[in-house]
This record gives C-alpha cells, sequence and structure tokens, in this order.
C-alpha cells in the first residue's frame, strides 16, 4: 500500500482540504503510513514581490502560516498517525511536486476547486498540473456536492 502520503493544504479556504485530509487519514490506518501536510506560499521572495513588502513580512508570513498548519493538523489528523506539517514557497504545482520527491511520497492526495471550465483555462488548475506532471499516483478530491432536498 502507501508510505508516504503527501496532502497539499490552502489555509485560505476554510474547509477545502478537509476531505482530502480525511482520506489521506484512512489510507494513513490501512497502510500505517505517515502523512505530509504541505502549505505553499506564493514566491514572497522574488525581487519583485518583496519590494512591495516590509523587511520582516515574508519571516512573519512563514511563522504564520507555520502556526495555522500545525492548529490543522492538530485538529484532522488523530495523534496515532505519524504526520509532519511543512510550509513552503514557490509555483504551487511545482513545489508540490518537489516536496513530495523530497520526503519520498508514494501518493499524493490533493484536493481540487469546482470550476468552470472557463476559469480552468484562463487560471489554469494545480490539480491538472500536479497530475499531468506527478511520476507518483496523484488522488484528487472533488470538494463535497450538496444536492437540494
Amino acid at each position: 500500500m502507501y508510505r508516504q502520503i503527501l496532502v497539499p493544504v490552502d489555509l485560505n479556504e476554510e474547509g477545502f482540504a478537509d476531505r482530502a485530509v480525511e482520506q489521506a487519514v484512512w489510507l494513513a490506518r490501512q497502510s500505517n503510513a505517515t502523512i505530509h501536510l504541505l502549505n505553499v506560499l506564493p514566491g514572497i521572495h522574488m525581487s519583485m514581490v518583496s519590494s512591495y513588502f516590509p523587511k520582516d513580512a515574508a519571516r512573519q508570513m512563514m511563522q504564520d502560516a507555520q502556526h495555522q498548519l500545525k492548529e490543522f493538523a492538530a485538529q484532522h489528523i488523530p495523534d496515532e498517525i505519524v504526520h509532519h506539517h511543512y510550509v513552503s514557497e514557490g509555483k504551487t504545482w511545482a513545489t508540490i511536486l518537489e516536496h513530495a520527491e523530497r520526503v519520498g511520497a508514494d501518493l499524493i492526495v490533493l484536493p481540487s476547486h469546482k470550476r468552470s471550465r472557463l476559469d480552468k483555462v484562463m487560471l489554469g488548475s494545480v490539480a491538472s498540473k500536479v497530475v499531468e506532471n506527478s511520476p507518483i499516483t496523484v488522488m484528487v478530491i472533488k470538494p463535497q456536492v450538496h444536492l437540494p432536498e
């Protein structure tokens, strides 16, 4: 089964990654796997971007994201599941793949936005880029659909 499961987490959208983490926890229980949570910040150290922020802003953003990710892990991953959490920065899909290689992941459980076709053409899709370029298995978890009663 799986030994190292990477779950990218977007902390800016509450509830977005919950189902992906829930699925990763279930899989980790079945195979005694380790879960690696990853939050990717945009490239805030790029010279063009960093010139718009105070000197300490990048470090503060990183610390805030690490704290939020730690709280997220405490809420969503039971203590008996071995897990680690990381905050990195860069182009989201590429950073996810680089991190998967770094931790030796054999599965990426990736939450996906429900977007229109036009949005996908205009914005691109992190999920589709990860799936297209990943050398390992990627499980894409779609958002919960609420049907009218």
